[in-house]
């Protein structure tokens, strides 16, 4: 599958972080199935969340629950509500 060469930006509306012991433990960005697939994006998929203090790689799942544009991330330290994000199949050029 080809990669795009940019990615749209997405919206942050929401950060969860969970505690040891949950059964649902680590990163993940959650994200409309309709944008992945703009993005070229499958559910499970690695990524590189790329944000304005952090670049990480995280597994995508699918959430049609979301608006458009916007995004779900958990346990993803660096990244906050309102941030605006990108998604990047390929790893981020160094700063």
């Amino acid at each position: 599958m080809s990669q795009l060469r940019s990615s749209p930006p997405l919206h942050v509306v929401g950060f969860e972080a969970t505690r040891r012991g949950d059964a649902d433990r680590g990163p993940l960005v959650r994200i409309r199935s309709d944008e992945a697939v703009a993005r070229l994006i499958d559910d499970g998929e690695l990524v590189y969340l790329v944000g304005p203090r952090r670049k990480e790689l995280v597994p995508v799942a699918y959430d049609d629950t979301l608006p458009r544009g916007a995004v779900v991330v958990r346990d993803v330290s660096g990244v906050s509500v309102s941030e605006v994000i990108r998604l990047d199949k390929r790893p981020p050029r160094p700063t």
